[in-house]
This record gives C-alpha cells, structure tokens and sequence, in this order.
C-alpha cells in the first residue's frame, strides 16, 4: 500500500507549486485519510537520504520501500542505457546508488545487490527475454560496478583507500555491509609491519608465478613435501597447512580481523622461502612444487581479498 501511494501527491496542487514537498504532503495526505501512521511515515521519508546531511530512513516499511523506490530507479534506467556520464547526471542516479548505500550500511542489513537489482528489474519490457537467467545480467548491465565506484567514492569520504575497495569487491561479494567489513580489517591489517612485510612477500611471489604462468606453467595437482626439502620449504609448507582450517573458520564467521591474523602467520616462513630458495630449480620437480607452493600463498591469501589489486 505504502509503494502504491509513494508517488500519488505528485498530482496534488501543493507539490506542483513547491516539488521539494514531494514525500511530505504524501505523508500528510495519508494521515488526514485515515491511514496506518507506519504508511504515512513510509510515503514520507521513502526519498531519504536526499543527500549527505539527510538522515536515512530506519522504520521497516520505511526502507523497505526507500530502498525499492531506487533500485527501481537505477535498475530501469541502466537497463535503457540512461548512465550518468561525467559530470551530467539527469536522474540523480549517483545519488539514488549512494542512498542505497548509506541506508543498507547504516542499518546494517544483510541485502545481496545481485538479488536486489534483479528483483527490480522491469520483466514487463521487451528485454523480458531475460526472465530465468541468472543474475549475471545485472554485471552486464553495470549496476554493480556503479554501486562499486558509490561505495568508494563514500569510504574514501572515511579515509579508506579506493584499492582496498577493488581488492575486496574482486572476490564477487555483493553483500555491502560484508565488504565494508573486509575493507575494515584490510586496511588496519595493511597498517601492521606483519601486512606491510607480508604484502611485500605476496608481490614478489605474484611476481614470480606471472612470469612463469607467461611461459605455460600451470598449477596442476598437489602440492608435495619433497624428501629433500630445504628448511625453508618445510617451514612455508607446515605454516600454510597450520592456518588452513583457522581461516576458513575465521572467514565463515565474517570475523576478517582473525582472517587476517592467521594471514600473518605467513609473514616469516614467506620472507625465509623468498630469501632461501632458489624457485626456478633445474629440477623439474622441485621448480613445480616450489611454485606451487607459491601459489598456495597466492590462493590463501586470495580468500581474503585480491592482493594484487591493491596499490603501494
């Protein structure tokens, strides 16, 4: 009822002599007809927030409609190619993205943007062809991406660095209140001399595997423990193995700070293997399994975030 009636005093005489009571005298109206206060409050505040300085709706219909109101907004209009481009942004769709964020965020709910954007999407147009696929649609759209450069655009306001933002939202994640919390822990954890070392480590392993995925050397099957091994491979192959099951406990949990305290736990045995192993061995075996060693590092600390994107 709140969404039917959200829009209908844009007829009313009173909001077409003064537009900037569009959402107030529908929530007015609502009330002098008899209407349930939480109705009326939805019709009211669902433009919220209408910029920085404006409070984010908090009741549940509230958002609820808030939030419907632009994601119908943005999803309709990317779908007929109507983006902001530069500087020109006729729809306030920067806006409508950033309210979204600041409302999901603030209230802390637990709303997927994939789902979100799909369940906006208007399967009543001519690209109603769509209806049953996946998701992925909306990635083609560049919906995500939109909401991706919002939310850096709002945590740089916060003093987080835009890199940490890519590195995280690599991994495919569209649970903002998720990412905001692995940009969290990324950022105070890159602060640390154990991050600092560490992510030093990680570019010169990455580094190393590039150049030697370049040539044509995959990854494939196990990682071994040689008989021969050198102090320092032992030392890497044992720590990988120790934080395996507390990082993926640490992450299942949604606790990124002790994800990132088990990563540190790599920080010495990567440094000893970097400075006491020759990688690139004559013998075959050994090169492939110091590399893929290597690659484990790489892929453990891929479940966190995507060091590589990350700058400095």
């Amino acid at each position: 009822e709140a969404a039917r009636l959200a829009k209908a005093d844009l007829t009313s005489q009173m909001v077409g002599e003064f537009p900037e009571l569009q959402g107030l005298m529908g929530g007015y109206y609502a009330r002098a007809a008899g209407m349930d206060p939480d109705i009326a409050d939805a019709i009211r505040d669902h433009y919220k927030p209408q910029g920085p300085a404006d409070a984010v709706p908090t009741a549940p219909l509230s958002v609820a409609v808030a939030l419907a109101d632009k994601l119908d907004t943005l999803v309709g209009f990317f779908a007929i190619d109507e983006k902001p481009t530069g500087s020109k942004d006729p729809f306030a769709l920067r806006r409508a993205a950033l309210g979204v964020i600041r409302t999901i965020l603030e209230g802390g709910y637990r709303l997927p943007l994939r789902w979100a954007c799909d369940a906006a999407y208007p399967r009543d147009l001519s690209l109603a062809r769509l209806e049953g696929l996946n998701v992925q649609w909306v990635e083609k759209l560049g919906v995500i991406a939109f909401f991706a450069d919002r939310l850096k655009v709002t945590l740089k306001d916060q003093g987080k660095r835009h890199d940490l933002v890519d590195a995280v939202f690599a991994l495919g994640d569209d649970d903002l209140v998720r990412i905001v919390a692995r940009v969290e822990a990324l950022d105070g954890f890159l602060k640390t001399d154990d991050g600092k070392t560490l992510m030093a480590g990680y570019k010169r392993a990455s580094n190393i595997l590039k150049a030697e995925e370049k040539k044509g050397w995959k990854a494939e099957g196990d990682r071994v423990l040689l008989d021969d091994a050198s102090a320092p491979e032992v030392q890497l192959h044992d720590a990988l193995r120790m934080i395996e099951k507390p990082l993926a406990s640490a992450l299942s949990a949604e606790d990124f700070t002790a994800a990132m305290q088990e990563l540190a736990g790599l920080r010495g045995p990567v440094d000893a293997f970097l400075d006491g192993v020759f990688v690139n061995s004559e013998v075959a075996a050994e090169r492939d399994n110091r590399l893929k060693t290597l690659a484990a590092v790489r892929d453990a600390m891929g479940q966190v975030a995507d060091f590589s994107l990350i700058g400095g």
